[in-house]
């Protein structure tokens, strides 16, 4: 049956298009594709769970403008679906006075954004999270925690609710265009749609290129690498602790991280994949590495920041040395108190260049939308992303 809109990917940027979708345009029947046997099984179940506030961003960038309504559409999403969420607060938190500067760009950032942010000192600091080392912070009382895959499995029934369908184990393997759509080939059928949003996540530049189009850059794989702090240990960290970001770089650094079920996650590092889903150390996909490697931009961005990427992969090969980057913020913790935690993998897209596309990347064709890079903060932006694709097919649609 043809429908109005496939939707490829089950993650929450996905569903939360296609939750969108039906909410615009009431009686369209919408499908959303999904290769795996559940939805948010990648990048957004395994998400640290954080509401950001939307203050490390560039005024006026896609991230900053879809965190900034996002995050405030995803806080009453929660409410009205009785889905547990917490705004408890962050701090950003500069270790030594060469963080300051740093430190200055993200608080003028925050307030250019809206954000409801303060610039403390060490004693405040010390009130909020005691065993927190610095010597000035940002604290941003509007940021928070939240369950994401319990979110996606709540859009997920809306869509189906709605009229729609979440279809699992639908790998996309091609895409045909037609004279009045596109039809998506999946291992469950092929689905003939007017329009194609692709929300493939690790695999979005693989889809893209199935779409006829060129995204201008490719994923390679972070694998994002955590310690969980056991029970007797949880006091270290009250809520979120960060640390000053480094400016070269899309990652926010080792930090704490107060879960929604009241366990604390201490990380993450950022080290090459040897897989777009390879969770573990030496789990292998040739294929993936392979592409990896052969990438112009991959080779560039290498041999500019390899000194980062050794420091990265030595401490995930040397747990002394990760515990060493967590005692910069908390001083107090011990590599006792850390137990292993899972991974997840940042689908990261680099250009031709070797730079690092720090925005959100969304490109538009006559039957399609490709969203080519959606990294952090885009759980958080999921429902205002969704709001803006929809927007921009409503033309075709109205």
């Amino acid at each position: 049956m043809e429908c109005d809109l496939v939707v490829v990917g089950g993650g929450i940027v996905g569903l939360a298009t296609a939750y969108q979708f039906t909410q615009r345009f009431p009686g369209k029947r919408v499908v959303v594709l999904e290769k795996e046997p559940r939805v948010a099984e990648h990048q957004t179940g395994h998400n640290s769970g954080v509401l950001h506030s939307g203050i490390y961003y560039k005024p006026g960038s896609l991230k900053a403008v879809n965190c900034r309504a996002g995050k405030l559409a995803m806080e009453r999403f929660c409410a009205e679906e009785g889905i547990a969420h917490d705004i408890c607060g962050k701090v950003i938190v500069a270790v030594d006075d060469g963080d300051l500067p740093a430190l200055q760009r993200i608080y003028d950032r925050g307030v250019a954004n809206g954000v409801r942010c303060e610039l403390i000192d060490k004693s405040r600091l010390a009130e909020l999270e005691p065993h927190a080392r610095g010597v000035k912070a940002i604290h941003v009382p509007e940021a928070g925690i939240v369950n994401y895959r319990q979110v996606c499995e709540r859009l997920a029934e809306k869509v189906r609710l709605a009229g729609g369908e979440v279809v699992l184990g639908g790998r996309v393997t091609a895409v045909h265009p037609r004279g009045d759509g596109v039809t998506a080939v999946t291992p469950k059928g092929e689905f003939p749609a007017k329009q194609l949003v692709n929300c493939g996540g690790l695999h979005s530049d693989r889809v893209a290129r199935l779409t006829g189009q060129n995204p201008g850059a490719q994923i390679v794989p972070f694998r994002g690498e955590y310690f969980a702090l056991k029970p007797t240990a949880h006091k270290l960290c009250r809520n979120l602790i960060y640390p000053t970001p480094d400016p070269r770089f899309p990652f926010l650094g080792v930090h704490f991280t107060r879960m929604i079920d009241g366990s604390v996650e201490c990380g993450p590092n950022a080290v090459l994949a040897f897989g777009r889903e390879g969770y573990r150390f030496f789990a292998l996909n040739p294929r993936d590495l392979l592409e990896t490697l052969a990438y112009p931009g991959f080779l560039r961005m290498a041999l500019q920041h390899w000194k980062m990427g050794l420091g990265e992969m030595w401490r995930s090969l040397n747990k002394a040395a990760f515990v060493r980057a967590l005692q910069r913020l908390v001083p107090d913790v011990t590599a006792d108190d850390l137990l292993p935690a899972p991974a997840g993998i940042r689908a990261q897209a680099v250009a031709i260049d070797g730079s690092l596309v720090d925005d959100f990347l969304i490109q538009e064709a006559d039957r399609v939308v490709n969203v080519c890079n959606a990294p952090s903060p885009a759980a958080t932006a999921s429902l205002q992303i969704g709001t803006t694709i929809t927007d921009r097919l409503a033309a075709r649609f109205e």
